[in-house]
């Protein structure tokens, strides 16, 4: 079984990569997706939001990761995927789930599982370009308004070349919304000869039991369900072991917590760090009621020195200025 780290676009950035896959449990990990439309990407979008190619292609942890794509023309992103494999990309991933609207009316994303010639199109192109001991895989919904191609977008992709798929069990138009419906997920798994790893609405342990039992897969990607609660791929491979751990108590949470903040005020201008830590905390809500508790402090707060206080960490002075200087 493989337990991969969901690319979840403005979340799971290389700040949160680093701090989920120190806990433990996640095989791999995906970055945001890269947006490929009529050129090859600089070095410089690389180094933004796939800085682990220049450190193995790994994170802190050592976590293998992979470099998504997201586009429409079949050329033009195996052009891209060819250049991402020369700075060390050891997979390339293709991107057919996303739901967001500014995606989708620029013809990128889940609009694509309207066209399964083109999601076979684009497959292939980037497989003959991509050097033979490189995997190309794709993350897929089960459709844009229905899921009535849903099998067929699904064999397009395994046909193309992709070397397992990831789908993500639910439409476009069914956004984020319960239920996941995984025993499409069995269905397609059934249609192709690859892999295929399920996606979607998996909180906790018992969840991650309900998805296998219902889709037949071992294999899963966690999005959100991992972001609320980070020690949740250490669980599950805990229990695909037969075994058991503890689950991560807040206090525990509280080092990758401030250094997530330290990191994000690195990185961040002041005017910006403060809504990523409310971003995550208000994600981790849903497993911790102390998590609420400091979000409700946190939530209107804007004075990064006050953040550093109410997280008790000690910042060097004006990081971010120092860093761009």
């Amino acid at each position: 079984m493989q337990i991969a780290l969901a690319p979840m676009e403005g979340l799971v950035d290389e700040i949160l990569r680093d701090v989920l896959t120190r806990v433990g449990g996640i095989d791999w990990c995906v970055t945001e997706f890269i947006r490929v439309t009529e050129r090859v990407l600089p070095t410089s979008t690389y180094q933004k939001l796939a800085p682990e190619l220049f450190a193995g292609a790994q994170t802190a942890a050592g976590t293998p990761m992979r470099v998504q794509f997201l586009g429409s023309d079949p050329t033009c992103l195996a052009d891209n995927a060819a250049f991402a494999c020369t700075l060390g990309a050891p997979v390339i991933d293709l991107n057919f789930g996303c739901p967001a609207k500014t995606v989708n009316k620029s013809r990128g994303g889940a609009i694509l599982l309207k066209e399964p010639e083109l999601l076979h199109a684009i497959v292939r192109e980037v497989r003959r370009s991509v050097p033979s001991h490189i995997p190309v895989t794709a993350k897929m919904r089960l459709g844009f308004d229905h899921k009535d191609y849903a099998l067929e977008c699904a064999e397009a992709l395994a046909e193309g070349g992709a070397a397992h798929l990831v789908v993500h069990a639910r439409t476009k138009v069914e956004g984020y919304k319960p239920p996941a419906h995984w025993e499409w997920v069995a269905k397609v798994q059934e249609s192709v000869k690859v892999p295929v790893f399920a996606n979607g609405e998996v909180w906790t342990l018992d969840d991650w039991r309900r998805c296998r039992e219902v889709s037949g897969v071992e294999d899963i990607m966690l999005g959100r369900g991992l972001v609320a609660r980070p020690d949740l791929a250490r669980q599950i491979a805990a229990a695909k072991a037969g075994t058991e751990v503890a689950a991560m108590t807040w206090q525990e949470l509280q080092p990758l917590l401030a250094d997530f903040w330290l990191q994000a005020r690195r990185k961040l201008s002041p005017r910006y760090a403060p809504g990523r830590i409310k971003q995550w905390l208000a994600m981790l809500t849903r497993s911790y009621p102390e998590a609420t508790e400091l979000f409700s402090v946190l939530r209107r707060e804007t004075d990064c020195r006050r953040i550093d206080q109410l997280l008790g960490v000690d910042c060097p002075e004006t990081p971010w200025l120092h860093a761009h200087l």
